[in-house]
């Protein structure tokens, strides 16, 4: 802890820009608790039996824990990030054997009337664990394999750990940490390698009642975005024009020869032409390789065959590795299956009430689907239909405007530090929200399979919004010490 001087001096230098964001999302969050909560039995806001007054007491334990962490020398969080990260590690190991089963999850651990969720805290300790190997002597991420390995262990073992408690949704937020990479120094490739698998991954599943050439439709186009992947790999990346443009004939060609072959009535085995072609194009790339001596060359022929491989396990890994429900919650998402009544009734609630509210809403504590609960888990995950629907387009506007004025305000503070540390824990904290916005609207509008994945500072809960304050102040503890060395000079 610090001094009586250098505690005025931190709460002199903090950014109460972010403050101010944080209280407003804060409190709009309680009435959007009390709003979803209501039931016209004229209970108080203030209650504590209702969520809301639950969640009020929350907010003022938060604000507590705030203080607390503004008050700790910013070196603090640095010096202890690795005994953090482990100690929140192995209470996520314990979690595994010792939490009850809550709907199939083990993630809760129950400590007498408090309940709370080891993976949210998880968060801010893996953030504070890659910005501390961020900021080691002479680190690069790019300066050899075993940098990427060990951003990358940070990052999955409590992945592994999470999944391991049946709880899917936390574990796909610390995916979001790969931006940070992004921002490090990774290779756009990687991202390029995302995009990629989430797109072959939909159209195969989307696309795969139908047949095209006699297999399945969605392997079909995915063959096509791989020849595609491929002239645009050597193209953009390579800068190898000639070799893009022999690859493109290539590919043209046959597909032309094939679709005419197709309307005059032939049987074409689709499989035999779609791997033919690529792999023949792989072994022009190979030539063009030996002869030229461009690695990266070697990049389009990886490309190539790991996302045949990856495409043949699609199908494998979406009826052997999923569950039932997470199929069907897919299925539904895609468009694939019509279950208004089963795996789609919160979504398709949920999108009646934000239609409901149309431009202006129904005004706070009149809106009908809330009030009947047809949306279930309304206050949880599904916070965001009871803005849509009672705030309307105007309201649920100004809830992103928020989140995305915190987050351009966070990645500012982060632009701003002079340690690697500062500027790593910075993005981490930002590209958690992103992630979080992102799904759990995306969720509720139907976009995303629903996950559980909760809306920071409005869902209900001690543990999400516990997690969010850590990792919002530790960022403004770590920003007022800039601020103060400054002033020092």
């Amino acid at each position: 802890m610090q001094t009586k001087e250098n505690s005025i001096s931190v709460f002199g230098h903090i950014d109460w820009f972010t403050v101010v964001i944080y209280l407003i999302l804060v409190i709009a969050g309680v009435f959007s608790i009390y709003a979803a909560s209501y039931d016209f039995d004229n209970a108080s806001l203030l209650d504590p039996a209702e969520f809301s007054g639950k969640q009020i007491r929350w907010i003022g334990l938060s604000l507590v824990l705030a203080t607390v962490i503004l008050l700790f020398d910013s070196h603090v969080f640095e010096t202890y990030a690795i005994p953090i990260y482990l100690a929140i590690l192995f209470i996520m190991l314990v979690t595994i054997f010792i939490a009850p089963d809550i709907n199939g999850s083990r993630s809760w651990l129950v400590l007498g009337p408090i309940r709370f969720q080891p993976a949210e805290f998880g968060k801010f300790a893996t953030a504070l664990a890659l910005a501390k190997l961020f900021n080691s002597y002479n680190f690069k991420l790019n300066a050899n394999p075993k940098n990427y390995a060990l951003a990358l262990s940070i990052i999955f073992v409590p992945i592994f750990l999470i999944l391991a408690q049946n709880e899917t949704g936390s574990a796909l937020a610390y995916m979001a940490l790969f931006f940070v990479l992004f921002r490090e120094g990774m290779s756009g490739m990687v991202l390029l390698a995302a995009l990629c698998a989430v797109t072959f991954f939909v159209v195969a599943i989307k696309y795969a009642q139908t047949l095209f050439l006699g297999i399945p439709t969605g392997e079909a186009i995915v063959f096509i975005l791989i020849m595609i992947l491929m002239v645009a790999i050597v193209t953009g990346y390579c800068k190898m024009f000639d070799v893009a443009r022999n690859l493109a004939i290539w590919f043209g060609g046959t597909g032309l020869i094939v679709g005419i072959l197709a309307a005059c009535g032939v049987d074409v085995p689709g499989m035999v032409y779609f791997l033919s072609t690529i792999l023949i194009g792989c072994a022009y790339c190979t030539l063009m390789f030996l002869r030229f001596k461009s690695n990266r060359l070697l990049y389009t022929i990886v490309a190539a065959i790991v996302s045949i491989i990856f495409l043949f396990s699609v199908n494998y890994a979406f009826n052997n590795v999923l569950r039932v429900h997470q199929q069907q919650r897919i299925n539904v998402a895609l468009g694939i299956a019509d279950d208004p009544l089963g795996t789609g009734y919160n979504v398709n609630q949920s999108k009646i009430a934000i239609g409901s509210g149309g431009l202006f809403g129904k005004g706070f504590l009149n809106g009908t689907q809330t009030k009947l609960k047809y949306v279930p888990e309304q206050h949880t995950d599904f916070i965001y239909c009871t803005i849509g629907e009672e705030e309307g387009f105007i309201g649920s506007s100004a809830v992103l405007l928020l989140f995305l004025v915190l987050i351009l305000r966070i990645m500012h503070l982060a632009e701003r530090q002079p340690t690697t540390f500062g500027r790593v824990y910075g993005y981490c904290v930002a590209s958690y929200f992103i992630f979080h916005l992102a799904i759990n609207t995306g969720m509720v509008i139907g976009l995303c399979p629903v996950i559980g994945i909760p809306l920071p500072f409005f869902s209900y809960g001690g543990s999400s919004l516990w997690s969010f304050t850590i990792l919002v102040f530790i960022m403004l503890r770590i920003d007022a010490a800039r601020k103060e060395h400054h002033s020092f000079r």
